[in-house]
């Protein structure tokens, strides 16, 4: 008799608890579970995309920083801002649905989230706004476009001089001439350097030596213009207006490299994104990994 009163209560016990594990759902109907399901797979939809926007908003991002044309970078960069604002769509849509489910775990994941984006978007847009203006690509264009042109005409508009000086004045007439040449060539040999370096005293430095390259080029049209007779100065007047246009590009390349777009949004993109991306992936992937977790037995009350 002992023996079947005590199993006669443990089955009590049992079927009391039994009946508190399933009275949520009893008392909240079919209706309410359904419901439950379906935010629970749309939470989970939701939180999935995030993950594939978000990567799509950062791999479109490092293409604008690397393209090599004003079109690609643009074209890149607003890929990049779509993909963000389907991001922030997201995080606005999902964050009542896990607050619905008293997700207090997920909530909490979306919100580290939203923190770690926000701070990511900043930087973004600094860096993209960097990568669009391409200062450092268009002074690369004018180096090997209107720079080179300009020092090509100068160098034949040169060229010309020596054979009609006295021929007294040949040998120096061409020394002097390649001396002008010689000290424009540099001055291109150092837009390079220049338009690729990131630190301001070393820019300086370069320009420096630009001058003084500048001042021997100047120094030697000058002398040639004692020695050339005066029918032949109308070359020389081709040669210094020549110069004269290779040193107004030469300022322009300077002026936009000292922007340096490119390569500050590029040391951005290397230095302070990575951590912001892999703390934003994080808490996406915690996130996701939490809502896999959820079953049918949590799908409505939480844990």
């Amino acid at each position: 008799m002992r023996r079947a009163t005590l199993v006669s209560g443990r089955a009590a016990r049992w079927l009391a608890l039994g009946a508190l594990a399933v009275a949520p759902w009893a008392t909240a109907g079919c209706g309410d579970v359904n419901a439950a399901l379906e935010h629970l797979s749309e939470a989970r939809r939701l939180s999935a995309d995030l993950l594939v926007q978000f990567t799509k908003a950062t791999d479109a991002s490092n293409r604008a920083v690397m393209a090599d044309t004003d079109e690609a970078s643009v074209a890149y960069a607003h890929e990049a801002e779509q993909a963000k604002q389907v991001v922030q769509r997201d995080v606005d849509a999902l964050g009542p649905l896990l607050r619905g489910l008293n997700y207090a775990d997920e909530a909490k994941f979306l919100q580290d989230f939203a923190g770690r984006f926000s701070a990511y978007d900043a930087l973004d847009r600094n860096i993209l706004d960097l990568a669009v203006e391409n200062t450092n690509l268009k002074a690369q264009r004018l180096s090997f476009g209107p720079a080179q042109d300009a020092a090509d005409a100068f160098r034949d508009a040169l060229d010309a001089i020596p054979s009609s000086v006295a021929e007294k004045d040949t040998w120096r007439a061409r020394a002097l001439v390649a001396t002008a040449v010689a000290a424009v060539r540099e001055i291109q040999a150092l837009q390079a350097p220049h338009i690729a370096e990131a630190d301001d005293a070393a820019m300086a430095r370069l320009e420096k030596r630009m001058s003084a390259s500048e001042a021997a080029a100047r120094s030697a049209l000058d002398t040639l213009a004692a020695i050339i007779p005066s029918g032949s100065q109308s070359k020389l007047t081709a040669a210094r207006t020549a110069f004269a246009q290779f040193m107004n590009v030469n300022a322009e390349i300077l002026a936009l490299s000292h922007r340096n777009t490119n390569v500050r949004s590029l040391a951005l993109s290397l230095t302070q994104k990575p951590a912001l991306v892999a703390a934003c992936e994080q808490s996406l992937r915690a996130l996701n990994d939490a809502l896999g977790r959820r079953g049918f037995g949590m799908s409505r009350f939480g844990k």
